[in-house]
């Protein structure tokens, strides 16, 4: 299957998607947050919650760019991989690279755990302020290049909450086609 196939894009609510994991813009505690992070943790109940205490426990929570697995509880998806965005300070904090870390790190837990599937939101585009367009661009960028190397990922799926992130994964996907 071709590169492009395996990606798409679509408007709607990611704690309803079916897929292998879906990704929860998180933040570095792990604790469930506002955005698409309580969202998550609300629909998906307290199994998720569960698990992110044994990873702080572990680890001390979730570095920005980095990413962790949990389950997914009460979700369609058989788990969430939490990862950190970055909080826009003007571009000057390498936060294009941040956010790109973000989207290869979920993406190398999916193949380190044999899922085919995997569904992101749009990562630092609400409270955190990144630029829809900027983040569209590097999250479609990031994507392709793993895709070239790991066969293992069959489906991308962009799952945008608004038609403003929506219309700019789409021209990413156009114009990187």
């Amino acid at each position: 299957m071709d590169i492009h196939e395996r990606i798409t894009a679509q408007q709607g609510d990611i704690t309803k998607t079916q897929a292998d994991a879906i990704v929860n813009a998180a933040n570095t505690s792990l604790m469930g947050g506002g955005g698409v992070d309580g969202a998550i943790h609300r629909a998906g109940g307290p199994a998720i919650l569960d698990d992110c205490r044994k990873i702080v426990a572990r680890q001390g929570g979730c570095a920005v760019g980095e990413a962790v697995i949990t389950t997914a509880g009460r979700l369609p998806a058989k788990h969430v991989i939490h990862t950190v965005g970055p909080v826009w300070n003007g571009g000057n904090k390498n936060e294009e690279e941040k956010l790109a870390s973000c989207y290869r790190n979920a993406l190398q837990l999916a193949v380190d755990n044999g899922l085919a599937t995997i569904a992101f939101p749009n990562i630092s585009t609400g409270i955190y302020r990144f630029p829809k367009d900027r983040a569209a661009g590097i999250a479609v960028q990031t994507i392709r290049v793993f895709l070239e190397t790991h066969t293992g990922i069959q489906q991308v799926l962009l799952v945008c909450f608004d038609e403003e992130n929506l219309r700019y994964t789409q021209q990413a996907l156009q114009q990187q086609a």
